[in-house]
């Protein structure tokens, strides 16, 4: 079937980039074999054989829209005319299909592979090796190896959560969402109806920035914590979405980093490597335990709390409330 598929795309392609005028529906599916079988008594994509003239097609019908579908999604160029009698045609200009010449020097090939292997070992690992085929079709040198090392390190970026890759696809089209949250203070998850801006990671966590539609409001969502599936919900957007400065501000923020303060934490003696790196001051208590001055700012309890037995705050008092409302949510389940 995948290959049926692949020569059915291909025939479908060059079609379209073959033809100097828009061609029909109907004069796609005489032309193509593939389309002409779903017309076939005992064959078809549904294979009930004898559903009648409309339901065959219906079949052809939903096969000819996901098939331009994939074509448009592997980057091809497919113009909708309609011509003086209403009838619509469909037709892929060359020019609007021809990519320059790409020049990439050393750097800049080094660069694209180094995107590319981060997310090797996440979902868009596939749209990263798709799009680095497209580059070699589109001129990218064949001496030049976008996947060679360049250095000892190699980057990952691990994407365990199902909420992302629906995500990812949501704030890539400004569809909004909708989806089960749980707050980290919160027994239960509440539904939560969001108009998706970007996917940020910090910290190794990932998070959401959007504009949460119930409370009016920008919000951040982390991704672990959004339960059950994401689901889209109508088209458009109500507020403007911000650039991708401020979004990456906005995520920093809830996620601790704009810090106006200081807060004292007792960590266990070995443990906490990432709070002693933002420690501004450590003085060892004796017993296994150390005393840190570390920024404090909003998403610093949630913090914490992830480090369960190893930390202990002294204060101020607001923030160790909030750990203890936080634990104790937890333990409730």
């Amino acid at each position: 079937m995948a290959i049926a598929k692949a020569e059915r795309l291909m025939n479908l392609a060059l079609c379209l980039l073959g033809t100097r005028r828009p061609l029909s529906k109907r004069e796609l599916r005489e032309s193509i074999e593939a389309y002409v079988e779903t017309g076939r008594s005992g064959g078809g994509v549904t294979g009930r054989p004898g559903e009648g003239a409309a339901g065959v097609d219906d079949a052809f019908n939903r096969m000819f829209e996901r098939d331009k579908d994939d074509l448009r999604e592997l980057g091809l160029v497919i113009e909708t005319v309609e011509n003086l009698d209403g009838e619509v045609g469909y037709l892929a200009r060359r020019d609007s299909n021809r990519l320059p010449p790409i020049t990439l020097d050393a750097e800049e090939a080094a660069a694209l592979g180094l995107a590319a292997k981060v997310w090797q070992q996440a979902r868009l690992a596939g749209a990263a090796s798709g799009a680095l085929q497209k580059l070699r079709a589109a001129g990218l040198p064949e001496d030049v190896d976008p996947y060679e090392a360049h250095g000892a390190l190699e980057p990952r970026i691990p994407v365990h959560e199902a909420a992302f890759e629906p995500l990812m696809l949501a704030c890539r089209d400004r569809r909004p969402v909708v989806f089960e949250y749980r707050k980290a203070t919160a027994a239960r998850p509440e539904p939560r109806h969001v108009e998706p801006w970007a996917l940020e990671c910090w910290r190794g966590h990932w998070y959401l920035a959007g504009f949460d539609r119930d409370r009016g409001a920008e919000r951040v969502f982390r991704l672990s914590r959004i339960t059950g599936r994401v689901r889209s919900r109508g088209t458009g957007y109500t507020v403007p979405v911000p650039d991708v400065v401020t979004v990456r501000e906005t995520v920093a923020g809830w996620a601790g980093e704009g810090a106006d303060r200081s807060a004292v934490i007792r960590l266990r003696a070995g443990a906490g490597y990432p709070l002693r790196a933002k420690a501004t001051a450590v003085r060892e208590l004796g017993d296994g335990w150390d005393e840190l001055e570390i920024p404090y700012g909003h998403g610093l309890d949630a913090w914490l709390v992830e480090f369960g037995p190893d930390v202990v705050v002294v204060g101020p008092a607001e923030l160790r409330a909030d750990v203890v409302d936080r634990l104790r949510a937890v333990a409730k389940g």
